[in-house]
């Protein structure tokens, strides 16, 4: 199993306009206990253009600057696609966060299986 490959397709899928959580990825991407892992290939740009700013953590608090190119960049993306951020750097998840459906889960495995990843 790659699991940056697999990183790679579900962070393209996260909506514009919406946030998803590192442990969120790391399950879509079939190894729950691995937000970590997705925080590392985040701040050490392993991966593509993947839409790093729509990644925070379990409680909605932003990245920080550690995978942009300054700080304030992904608070100031974020509210570009329309996302509120608080002043403290939270999203509310209960509004702006992905809500992945069950479908999306499973297309992601078949698409992970097709691929050999």
């Amino acid at each position: 199993m790659d699991f940056y490959r697999r990183m790679e397709k579900v962070c393209e899928r996260i909506p514009y306009g919406k946030a998803a959580t590192y442990g969120q990825i790391a399950l879509l991407c079939g190894c729950p206990k691995n937000a970590r892992q997705v925080g590392y290939a985040l701040s050490h740009r392993q991966l593509g253009g993947v839409p790093a700013h729509r990644i925070v953590n379990a409680r909605g608090f932003l990245s920080g600057a550690g995978a942009f190119q300054r700080p304030g960049l992904q608070r100031e993306l974020l509210e570009a696609e329309g996302v509120d951020v608080s002043e403290e750097g939270r999203v509310d998840l209960r509004k702006d966060g992905w809500k992945n459906t069950w479908q999306e889960a499973e297309e992601l495995r078949l698409l992970f299986e097709r691929e050999g990843i």
